[in-house]
């Protein structure tokens, strides 16, 4: 790789040998190459960029108080992870389809979210009805917004389903959503069960991205305050 001319601040990064590379691979590497977050991920020793995500999340919301119990969805490669066992300490329990390296602290648990029984043996491992759920999951893009906007609904509505069977009275549920409208049936079953229903989208979360981050708050005490 090679690094473009000019001072030493705010050099844009460039691929060697770029023209025999897939264009969307070239374009790929160029914004990891060149993305603040990834280097500052690879500096704290986090294993996504999206760790800054949940940091910036909890640093508005307060979610991740020290002892609660966190039940990280869809966890790997195991950013998110990491910031809720810094946050909360060694009460949390990771679950992803695919493999995941183990992380200090976490529980971490193979299996398909779908399934009833993967949800059981997670609140078995909490030790409790979960005070946390996060979910950041989403799936391979196509690049066609409304075939993706579907695909990651279906995975936040399994998240849901989830949240709703194993968080205790008073807990939070934080999950990615792509803006695009088939979201609003899911804000309406939650703003039916938590008293306060936010949006948010992180500084780390791409300006170009339709990603934003629903932050569920206070499950069970509808009305408890303004959502």
């Amino acid at each position: 790789m090679t690094r473009g001319s000019g001072g030493g601040r705010g050099l844009t990064v460039r691929l060697r040998g770029a023209r025999r590379k897939d264009p969307s691979s070239v374009r790929w590497l160029t914004r990891q190459l060149n993305d603040p977050y990834v280097r500052m991920a690879r500096a704290a020793g986090y294993r996504s960029r999206a760790a800054f995500k949940l940091i910036a999340l909890d640093d508005r919301f307060r979610l991740l108080r020290k002892g609660a119990r966190v039940l990280d969805l869809g966890a790997a490669p195991g950013g998110w992870t990491q910031v809720a066992v810094q946050r909360a300490g060694p009460g949390v329990v990771a679950v992803d389809l695919l493999p995941m390296d183990p992380v200090p602290g976490a529980v971490v648990l193979a299996g398909d979210l779908a399934d009833p029984a993967v949800a059981e043996k997670a609140v078995a491992a909490l030790g409790g009805p979960a005070d946390v759920v996060l979910s950041d999951m989403a799936p391979n893009t196509t690049g066609h917004p409304a075939t993706d906007h579907l695909r990651i609904m279906a995975l936040a509505e399994i998240a849901m389903d989830v949240a709703l069977r194993v968080l205790a009275p008073g807990g939070a549920f934080v999950c990615k959503v792509f803006q695009g409208g088939s979201e609003r049936a899911m804000l309406a079953a939650l703003k039916q069960r938590f008293a306060s229903v936010r949006h948010a989208k992180p500084p780390a979360s791409r300006k170009e991205s339709a990603e934003t981050y629903v932050v569920a708050q206070g499950f069970g005490e509808r009305g408890a305050r303004p959502g």
